[in-house]
């Protein structure tokens, strides 16, 4: 396998010059942290007064991260990655929006995007979050509960409450093994997390016996997530079920640790980094190591865990493109890691939200924010797409 994260040609072949220099002038933005804190905080506002916004907006972040306020709009997204052997995850991006109906709402377009995934080539998965069918304060409640229906919600109304959560997610998990699609439950914060890995162990028991339909994400910045994924493949193989798991490294750091801090308990976040990256490519070989009981995602974009997990399957003579190894970047960034592994015939995605502009700000301030904190990857893109611009010139 001849894989360098370092050819832009590949990397960058599927977008135009014009299009390149977007993406440089948003990451030198983006590079300047007192802009984006200022323009994370005063966009949502601007949005809400109804000024006439939207327009730059669309052009800029919008167009970097997100498919296209509607499904109709991804397609053309999607048929452009499926050109270079890239397929794609779709996330149906609204967030924070609370209320039965609301739920039963967000349960209608979940179904909707897996019989639109359904009719499309390179579309295997789809990602949902639970928090997207479920009021916090709920998931909160069940989370200081150890058996889920003891104790602390043993009020009629929030065991009906919860019902309801079990029967949507049901209904979801059920449409997508019919349509042959991959549900990502996508993971929350740790004080919400334990009654989500519940639930999500409870729907690959009953549709996961075959094939991995039903996936739990795992944050690696927990010190106690390694741990989880061995125990959970070990109730996987009592209950005689494939184990789908994605694999991340974590989104609500700073949230974790001060949290942890006011309240006065432990924080579940590693002390530093290099022990949150020894988990994470711990957890890729694990999975490796059980691939044919483990179906597992890196969602990743360290290139050193990518480079493992690819790696691994080679040393172990496995297919470059194992039906139970899969790759993904989010649309928008890191394209060095994703088309390079496409080129080696590796299977991989991208994660590509869709929703209209005003629902997807959430989505698109946390991406302003991850690439301009210290730890982001605004260096990294910006001198990718320098070479490959400079690589055009010549």
């Amino acid at each position: 396998m001849n894989i360098s994260f370092e050819n832009t040609e590949n990397a960058f072949a599927y977008k135009a010059t014009k299009d390149l220099k977007g993406a440089r002038f948003l990451f030198r933005t983006m590079g300047y942290q007192l802009f984006v804190q200022l323009g994370t905080r005063l966009t949502p506002f601007l949005m809400k007064t109804g000024l006439p916004i939207d327009g730059l907006i669309r052009k800029t972040i919008f167009k970097q991260f997100v498919g296209g306020e509607t499904l109709e709009e991804t397609a053309a997204v999607c048929e452009t990655l499926g050109k270079y052997g890239v397929q794609v995850i779709l996330d149906y991006g609204v967030e924070g929006k609370e209320g039965e109906d609301n739920f039963d709402y967000a349960t209608d377009e979940f179904i909707r995007v897996i019989n639109y995934a359904s009719t499309q080539k390179n579309i295997p998965f789809m990602s949902i979050k639970v928090t997207g069918l479920a009021r916090n304060g709920l998931l909160e409640t069940l989370n200081e509960a150890p058996r889920l229906r003891s104790g602390i919600h043993d009020h009629e109304a929030e065991i009906a409450e919860w019902d309801r959560v079990r029967e949507r997610m049901y209904i979801i998990c059920e449409a997508a093994a019919e349509k042959n699609i991959g549900v990502l439950i996508d993971a929350e914060e740790s004080w919400m997390q334990d009654p989500v890995d519940r639930l999500t162990m409870e729907m690959m028991e009953i549709f996961n016996k075959e094939r991995a339909v039903v996936y739990n994400t795992i944050q690696l910045y927990r010190h106690d997530r390694l741990h989880f994924l061995d125990i959970s493949f070990k109730i996987a193989q009592q209950q005689g079920f494939v184990l789908g798991m994605k694999l991340v490294r974590g989104a609500y750091m700073e949230k974790e640790r001060e949290r942890a801090y006011e309240m006065g308990y432990e924080s579940p976040i590693h002390v530093d980094k290099a022990a949150c990256d020894k988990d994470y490519n711990d957890a890729v070989r694990y999975c490796v190591d059980h691939i044919d009981r483990i179906s597992c995602i890196v969602a990743s974009h360290n290139e050193e865990s990518n480079l493992l997990a690819a790696n691994l399957l080679e040393e172990k003579g496995l297919p470059h493109n194992h039906h139970h190894m899969h790759f993904s970047q989010l649309f928008g960034m890191s394209d060095n890691i994703t088309f390079n592994l496409a080129i080696e015939g590796l299977s991989v995605s991208k994660y590509l939200p869709f929703g209209p502009i005003r629902d997807v700000i959430p989505y698109l301030m946390r991406r302003a924010q991850e690439n301009s904190s210290v730890s982001g990857q605004t260096g990294r893109e910006l001198g990718l797409i320098k070479k490959e611009l400079i690589r055009r010139k010549g």
